[in-house]
């Protein structure tokens, strides 16, 4: 309780400057805090709702019955995201495209291609989305704090100056308040570093699992708009 106490005592008796600056780094590690809370629970989700599409995708069902399903699951006011969305996105295109007799299969698949990229760059946004804040607070908060030490010490030392019996008392407390700020910006940096590492992670291996699953769909929407072009050939 003491400890307590005293540290709250070097807070409140600590220069103007140098509360500003702690208070910089507080709200930088509460923002930061809760950003680490939703990046974990959107990841989560986001890992959950892929490996149940894919099972769902791999299992044999028709492609017409799963984008059926989505849309079902829109019209509930679900939201779409992932690898579901990746392949709404194709199979969308792809029908309208292969609807239109004059073109290839080339193009159809060139084309369902293009949706399925744009599609993966707005998951990529999404999975990215606060990163950029929590590799900032990581990146800055020490220097951040270290300005405020530096501040605080050149403060105290300004003040035994103007003192008539300089001692090891009268200088202490004004560094040992000059160094709360160094240490509230580690506290602010180091869980958003670690944050920002292992989501930076996710991020690349999520984004490699999509990928790979609009290489595969490509695959299968080219062998059905060869066979679907090989019958209008045979028909006509």
């Amino acid at each position: 309780m003491e400890q307590q106490l005293s540290l709250l005592d070097l807070v409140w008796n600590a220069s103007f400057t140098v509360q500003f600056v702690m208070a910089i780094l507080l709200l930088a590690s509460m923002l930061s805090w809760y950003m680490i809370v939703n990046r974990f629970i959107y990841f989560r989700n986001a890992n959950d709702e892929m490996y149940r599409f894919e099972e769902r995708f791999w299992s044999g069902v028709d492609l017409s019955q799963l984008y059926r399903e989505g849309n079902d699951k829109a019209a509930d006011g679900l939201p779409i995201l992932g690898m579901e969305s990746i392949f709404r996105a194709g199979f969308k295109e792809f029908s309208r495209l292969a609807q239109q007799s004059e073109m290839d299969s080339e193009a159809v698949i060139e084309g369902s291609r293009r949706a399925m990229r744009v599609a993966v760059m707005r998951e990529e946004e999404r999975l990215e989305r606060h990163l950029a804040f929590l590799a900032s607070v990581g990146s800055t908060s020490p220097y951040i704090g270290l300005f405020g030490t530096v501040w605080g010490i050149m403060h105290s030392f300004r003040g035994l100056a103007n003192s008539t019996q300089a001692t090891l008392a009268t200088v202490a407390p004004g560094i040992s308040e000059a160094l709360v700020a160094t240490a509230m910006g580690l506290f602010a940096a180091i869980p958003a570093v670690l944050a920002y590492n292992r989501f930076a992670s996710k991020v690349e291996v999520l984004s490699n699992r999509y990928d790979t699953f609009m290489d595969e769909f490509s695959g299968i929407l080219y062998r059905q708009a060869f066979a679907l072009r090989s019958r209008e050939k045979k028909a006509g």
